[in-house]
């Protein structure tokens, strides 16, 4: 519910976005595409989730990942850097103390985005263990199910949570 009301009160605030960041450095890594992140419910909770358009900078170590509503206003953007996760929004400025803090504030859940800049690219991130399956390959308790240019990520620990992005031709 966090993620899909988040994004629905950017989206629906209009004059209240985010300025563009300066362009990137010509070195930098950028992904971009369309991303939809969903909690399965349970008797007790809600299922939630929220979609944005979303461009990806840097990597692992150092990054950006901005959100942008189905108008094109960027309504959030995350920054890391070593020792420093900072969100801002329209109008607020947060700092967490890793990536995982992050989503699980925007999200309920913890979702892997220093593993997405491989996940997207259809292979394994190196920095943890993998096993390959029918259709790709688990790691960090999630099934990865890369099919370029799309890619299915599935947490398998309760509550179930579904990544699902398809890049934009040319990333």
């Amino acid at each position: 519910m966090r993620a899909a009301a988040l994004v629905l009160a950017l989206a629906l605030a209009g004059c209240a976005q985010l300025q563009k960041a300066p362009p990137a450095a010509v070195q930098e890594a950028r992904l971009s595409g369309r991303i939809s992140v969903t909690v399965a419910g349970n008797v007790h909770n809600r299922g939630t989730g929220g979609a944005a358009s979303f461009e990806l900078f840097g990597g692992p170590q150092a990054g950006r990942l901005e959100l942008t509503s189905p108008l094109g206003a960027l309504v959030a953007r995350a920054e890391w850097r070593p020792g420093r996760v900072m969100l801002q929004t329209p109008g607020d400025e947060r700092q967490f103390d890793d990536l995982d803090a992050l989503t699980r504030e925007l999200l309920g859940e913890a979702v892997p985005v220093a593993a997405l800049f491989d996940w997207l690219q259809a292979r394994p991130w190196p920095a943890a263990p993998h096993q390959k399956t029918a259709g790709g390959f688990e790691q960090l308790g999630w099934r990865i199910e890369p099919k370029l240019p799309a890619l299915v990520a599935t947490r398998l620990a309760d509550p179930v949570v579904t990544l699902r992005a398809r890049l934009d031709d040319g990333s």
